[in-house]
């Protein structure tokens, strides 16, 4: 009898902990709330309030100046700069430089036909005409030479970011162990704002070409790294099993099977390098990268809306061409015929002598550069029609005020009180807060993490600062949110309304966030409600897609079932599509955030101050001290931002 209890016994222990886990699953959100609500109770008590305590801040000043200046005394002196980074510095100057001398030499005949007939063998006729057209506007305005050095910097860093990219995606490919240690930091790279990846290389190589490409190469080889991986890891594994059984050795099956399998992956990759290292490329004139980048930096220090649009327009069509050829090569992958080989070598060699030819004429007609007479100078008449939105639609509009006025509200009614709000919680509220919406969609690894890189902008001494950014992201999230939602759910249910909005998203998610702050200072004038407002346009595209495309994948059984039972459109949109569409509007919460972020910290350029001042100070005078620490912050803001939004599976759920 004690025999049979003992055993019924030990039978029901197992199965009691599944109801159990789910008992905890489904009070999770209440328990970590009533957890938050004792510890905030306790940490009142204990800890009081106020900002975080200088006792547990440390002042870098002193060390990283230190630092900077030994760097900069021993920089033309001691081995490590003269033997290694000093080599490293000569190769990529001398690489952009003969890119630049190359590109000067063919002509601007020569450039714009090898843009349009390498256009027309990739991607076809009318990408080829898109290609002339964008390059020939781009001397229209002016902006010959500009795009040319911009053009030369990217060939160098797109080149180096993809044989980067390519290796580190071989390895993690190929091996686990080196593709589980990869990961979180590919991770954490993609989720960094750009300003971030500046001052490392400006402590190192100091400011110039060097230091522009490095950063745009560090910055642009994360996603060719994680594509390549992603597709030797899933290439077809009964075609590798053949490969196996013919005897191919393990450099053959990489040769012949591996890599072919995935090639439009690391065409996509390809193409994800190039759109980040045009966009860092930009973004990297404030550390003296040069060319279209430089003139709309110089132009917003100056507010010179016309000055900046001119260089902006040739960045964004430099873009728009980039993203659409190398996309397109992608698409028509394999869709040759049998005998394409021929005819693919044949084409490229009429190209080649077209271009040549187009080239050697140019030459000969002594026109290399593009004519001062075929520009047409937009600078001054977008600067007058400014000036005429200054004079009568800044202000004093009847009904509905003007673009000041809405600025200055956003910032008087959302900005300030949010910031405000921020600094009046005690430290440790924050940490705890932080700590509690990380745990409500991840794990407590995520949570920890999070909690731990709030704490070290403490530590680092910027608290305030910190807080201040935290505001405008926040703000700009919420718009953001309730704008893209609201228009993904409508494209969502209307498919003739994703047709109109498709080639807008697309044109926008191939802007560099630079071009943003030239409409918007425009708009707006200088100081945070800009940066905002920039911020929601630039992240708006990806929160709009993804939401459309979590909405439009939810099961149609699902629907039809909800319709079957008599629910209206409003109960199937909170009832079905919603909660079925979770983990996609969690991803665009997660992309939406960091964003914004990156948008937020550039708007320190245009006056949305902050850490984003604080970096752009440190590089503008020097103050490498200054600047690191703020970087150091974004770094680590951005890291909590991610890891608070970042949707992780837990064990439970998957063994449930």
């Amino acid at each position: 009898m004690t025999a049979t209890v003992t055993a019924r016994t030990k039978t029901a222990a197992p199965l009691s902990r599944p109801g159990a886990l789910d008992a905890l699953r489904r009070h999770r959100t209440a328990l970590i709330g009533a957890g938050a609500a004792v510890l905030l109770v306790l940490g009142a008590v204990l800890l009081g309030g106020g900002a975080w305590p200088g006792a547990l801040s440390v002042d870098l000043s002193g060390p990283l100046g230190e630092a900077s200046d030994w760097i900069v005394d021993n920089r033309d002196s001691h081995p490590v700069f003269l033997y290694f980074f000093g080599h490293i510095s000569n190769v990529v100057v001398l690489s952009v430089r003969a890119v630049y001398l190359v590109l000067l030499a063919v002509g601007w005949a020569g450039v714009t036909a090898a843009a349009g007939l390498v256009a027309w063998r990739v991607a076809g006729l009318r990408l080829a005409l898109t290609a002339v057209a964008a390059f020939a506007f781009c001397g229209l305005l002016g902006m010959w030479v500009p795009t040319m050095q911009t053009l030369a910097l990217m060939v160098v860093a797109v080149a180096a970011s993809v044989v980067l990219g390519a290796v580190l995606g071989l390895a993690a490919g190929l091996s686990d162990r080196t593709y589980r240690a990869l990961r979180p930091v590919l991770d954490t790279m993609q989720v960094l704002p750009a300003f971030a990846y500046l001052l490392p290389v400006v402590l190192v190589f100091g400011i110039g070409v060097p230091a522009a490409v490095l950063a745009t190469v560090v910055y642009a080889a994360p996603p060719m790294a994680r594509l390549t991986a992603l597709g030797l890891r899933d290439a077809d594994a009964g075609v590798l099993e053949a490969a196996a059984s013919l005897g191919a050795t393990g450099r053959q099956r990489l040769l012949t099977a591996r890599l072919p399998l995935a090639r439009k992956e690391l065409l996509l990759g390809l193409n994800q390098s190039i759109m980040m290292a045009l966009s860092m490329a930009v973004i990297a004139s404030v550390i003296g990268a040069g060319g279209l980048g430089d003139r709309v930096y110089q132009a917003l220090a100056s507010v010179d809306v016309g000055a900046a649009l001119a260089a902006g327009i040739p960045i964004v069509l430099l873009a728009v061409v980039l993203d659409r050829v190398t996309a397109a090569a992608g698409a028509r992958l394999g869709d040759a015929g049998p005998d394409s080989g021929r005819s693919r070598r044949l084409g490229w060699a009429v190209a080649a002598a077209g271009i040549a030819a187009v080239a050697v004429a140019g030459r000969l007609a002594g026109r290399l550069s593009w004519p001062d007479t075929w520009t047409v100078p937009i600078a001054e008449p977008v600067n007058r029609a400014v000036d005429w939105m200054t004079a009568h639609l800044y202000s004093g509009v009847p009904l509905v005020g003007g673009t000041a006025d809405w600025a200055a509200h956003f910032t008087t009614w959302v900005l300030d009180p949010v910031r405000d709000g921020l600094l009046w919680l005690p430290w440790w509220a924050v940490l705890l807060l932080v700590g509690a919406s990380a745990l409500l969609i991840g794990t407590w690894r995520t949570a920890l993490t999070a909690v731990l890189a709030m704490a070290a902008i403490g530590v680092l001494g910027v608290w305030a600062p910190a807080l201040n950014t935290l505001s405008q992201v926040l703000a700009a999230v919420a718009v953001t949110l309730v704008i893209g939602f609201a228009v993904g759910i409508a494209a969502a249910r209307s498919t003739r309304l994703e047709r109109l909005l498709r080639p807008v998203l697309d044109v926008f998610q191939t802007m560099p966030q630079f071009v943003y702050l030239i409409p918007v200072v425009a708009l707006f004038g200088v100081g945070r409600s800009p940066a905002v407002a920039a911020a929601v346009v630039y992240a708006l595209p990806a929160v709009v897609r993804i939401t459309t495309q979590g909405m439009r994948a939810v099961d149609p059984v699902a629907m039809e079932s909800s319709r079957s039972l008599g629910a209206t459109g409003r109960q199937q949109l909170l009832g079905v599509q919603l909660p079925l569409a979770r983990p996609a509007l969690l991803l665009a919460v997660n992309q939406g955030v960091v964003l914004v972020l990156a948008v937020v910290i550039i708007g320190g350029l245009v006056g949305g101050g902050a850490l984003g001042y604080d970096v752009v100070f440190g590089l503008a005078q020097g103050d490498l001290a200054t600047g690191l620490v703020a970087g150091a912050a974004i770094v680590c803001l951005g890291l909590m931002l991610d890891r608070v939004t970042q949707p992780t599976q837990r064990r439970a759920g998957k063994g449930a």
